[in-house]
């Protein structure tokens, strides 16, 4: 179990002007922001990060609405924090999310569903490499 998690306000919610309200609800979460910032996608940029859906139907889909607009990058601190940030993004159906949580709250449907969040320990290490160098860190 690690204290750190990685997570992406997508671009459906930067676009609408969420991302200061879900910043908001994370910190008031008890999470710790560690590293942050803003990032414009490309497409080959995106098609790593989610290079483990390449071979699913919805791969090019979820590249295309990556790169529509900008996300925020961000490593979160908090004890059990891959736990715990799962719990409070909700599903990745909005629809079956509970109440209170940030994509009940935010997201419109399962494609533009307002955040990402790392789903283990190995994935938020690697998430995190991939957007922020050790400088970048604190």
């Amino acid at each position: 179990m690690s204290n750190r998690t990685f997570t992406m306000i997508k671009p459906d919610a930067t676009g609408k002007g969420y991302t200061g309200a879900i910043l908001d609800q994370i910190i008031k979460a008890g999470f710790t922001v560690k590293a942050m910032k803003w990032v414009r996608l490309t497409e080959e940029q995106a098609g790593l990060f989610y290079d483990i859906h390449r071979a699913r139907p919805f791969f090019q889909e979820l590249v295309d609405f990556m790169i529509s607009g900008p996300i925020v990058a961000a490593i979160l601190e908090k004890d059990n924090a891959v736990a715990d940030f799962r719990e409070l993004i909700g599903a990745t159906n909005p629809a079956n999310a509970a109440e209170g949580t940030i994509r009940k709250l935010y997201a419109a449907n399962i494609g533009e569903n307002a955040v990402h969040g790392s789903d283990s320990d190995e994935n938020a290490i690697i998430e995190g490499d991939f957007f922020f160098s050790k400088l970048e860190r604190f």
